[in-house]
């Protein structure tokens, strides 16, 4: 035996590799703003999000008037996230995202005061939603190419853990809280409190340095959509990390079927379609939570591969369960695998992409997150409709990692991807 022992890990090592790595938010007081901003003016959209629809049947009376707030949202989304991603490429991203938010934090404000005023128009609400979408598609390429730019890339990943949890808590804890304000005080009590939370981003991107796109040469000019699709073209990892989402978003996506299953599988009712919808955040929010090991990670790559099979197959079981609580761990499985897809993810296109392309790759990043699930939503019900819930489910999970399968011999190199040297 040699005179040296391997030190025994203390506690707070210990618990600094299982729950989510704090590195960045202690290193980088830039970032710390941005996501305590990032996380208060989040739950405020949320709560905002909910009071419209629940402001929508109110005046219509109307379910379908409801589904279509989703509509008005998706088309600008979808039409100006790819142009959100190249303005944010050309022009200062500290001012783009400090601009957009302001425009966020104004329609706020003419919520309330439209409510406040007794004005209640659904077409008042529709163009809100549609402008809200606007200015969130030139807001998300923006804040997402900043974050390479305030930390170092090994701490990307940790960023990436912290930002999902910031969208997951926000988007079960906003919704729980906007129908308790709307209750008690009325939809002006929900979008004035959603204008306040709105100050905490501002002040956060107010205080940023400068963020103008690093160039080749230092020259500054036109960025271009079309440039940024045929650099995506010439990267296959950068590639393959939205053709593995597509793959779970599109053939894996149950929830379209919650309603029907809550009733056909498990006898239950719009309690049980609650549970069903709240599983797979509250995975993903304990994925974001103890996400600590994924610093050491090297291989993203790899990673990814088998976080979206683990997507695939806990979709794939659950269509098979018939008891809540079994099918209700499942969806939360997949809901964790789905995390640390999403961190790798996006760690691998923030690091591997020159930093004058990361705001269209964010924008195209944006179309896929904001598409994908919808174009799932239709597979699903339709494949329910000719076959059965539990062929649609089931065998859509299978179909995930059957393609995702092809697609990693396709592409070999992505299991091979090393964060040590990343190459897009």
């Amino acid at each position: 035996m040699t005179g040296t022992s391997t030190p025994t890990p203390t506690p707070a090592r210990r618990a600094t590799r299982i729950f989510a790595d704090l590195t960045p938010l202690r290193t980088s007081a830039d970032y710390r703003r941005l996501w305590v901003g990032s996380t208060i003016s989040w739950m405020g959209q949320a709560m905002t999000a909910l009071a419209i629809s629940l402001q929508v049947y109110d005046i219509t009376g109307s379910s379908f008037s409801v589904g279509l707030v989703g509509l008005f949202s998706l088309v600008p989304l979808v039409a100006f996230g790819l142009y959100g991603g190249a303005i944010a490429d050309t022009v200062d991203r500290r001012k783009l995202g400090l601009y957009s938010s302001l425009g966020l934090t104004a329609l706020s404000i003419a919520l309330a005061g439209a409510a406040l005023l007794g004005y209640h128009r659904v077409w008042l609400l529709y163009s809100v939603v549609a402008l809200q979408a606007v200015c969130g598609a030139l807001n998300g390429p923006a804040r997402s190419a900043m974050i390479p730019r305030l930390l170092p890339t090994e701490q990307l990943p940790a960023a990436n853990a912290l930002n999902s949890v910031t969208m997951t808590s926000g988007t079960m804890i906003g919704p729980v809280l906007g129908g308790l304000i709307v209750g008690w005080w009325g939809y002006q009590a929900a979008y004035l409190i959603d204008a306040v939370t709105f100050c905490a981003a501002l002040y956060a991107v107010w205080r940023l340095p400068a963020m103008l796109p690093e160039r080749e040469g230092g020259k500054r000019g036109r960025a271009s959509v079309l440039d940024g699709l045929r650099f995506l073209g010439t990267r296959p990892n950068i590639r393959m990390t939205f053709f593995s989402d597509m793959a779970a978003m599109v053939l894996a996506q149950p929830k379209a079927l919650f309603p029907a299953i809550a009733v056909l599988w498990y006898g239950g009712d719009a309690k049980t379609v609650g549970l069903l919808v709240a599983a797979p955040a509250v995975g993903a929010l304990l994925g974001g939570l103890f996400s600590g090991w994924q610093g050491r990670i090297r291989r993203h790559g790899l990673a990814i591969l088998i976080s979206v099979a683990a997507w695939g197959l806990a979709i794939a079981v659950f269509g098979l369960t018939r008891n809540l609580w079994l099918g209700l761990f499942f969806l939360a499985l997949a809901g964790w695998a789905d995390t640390i897809s999403m961190v790798f993810r996006s760690t691998m296109m923030q690091a591997a992409t020159p930093d004058e392309m990361r705001g269209r790759l964010q924008g195209v990043f944006i179309v896929v997150v904001a598409g994908g699930p919808r174009l799932g939503d239709f597979l699903a019900g339709t494949t329910a409709d000719l076959t059965s819930p539990a062929v649609a489910i089931t065998g859509g999970g299978l179909g995930c990692v059957l393609v995702l399968l092809l697609l990693a011999l396709r592409w070999r190199g992505f299991a091979r991807y090393d964060a040590r040297s990343p190459q897009a």
